[in-house]
């Protein structure tokens, strides 16, 4: 069974990380969500404007710590197993709140930890 990753702060735009992101995850076999502030499709990834009610593995966030806030419920509900901060998405305050739920945060980038195989 592949493991479950929701991206926060999708797009389909290609020149973003969080598009770069999705596309590595299902090339390797990883069951991607994606939410975004606008619908879309990336390599048959549906874009919601909605969190999934699916439980998440990890959690990997690509909008700016002031954007992030407006979700803290929404990201911590989904009760992922761990939260990575991409680069530019760092969030002491999150990170500590999601800490004390017990969840996993790390600052890292998907893409090279999808590259060197750490993930």
């Amino acid at each position: 069974m592949s493991k479950k990753v929701l991206v926060v702060g999708a797009s389909e735009n290609p020149s973003r990380y969080s598009n770069k992101a999705m596309i590595r995850l299902k090339e390797n076999n990883y069951e991607v969500f994606a939410f975004g502030n606008r619908h879309g499709k990336v390599m048959g990834i549906e874009i919601s404007t909605e969190f999934p009610k699916t439980e998440i593995d990890t959690l990997t966030l690509y909008l700016s710590s002031k954007n992030q806030k407006q979700y803290y419920n929404n990201i911590i509900n989904s009760n992922p197993k761990r939260i990575i901060f991409n680069p530019g998405a760092e969030n002491e305050e999150l990170s500590i709140i999601a800490r004390q739920k017990g969840i996993e945060v790390m600052n890292a980038c998907t893409l090279v930890m999808l590259s060197i195989g750490n993930f």
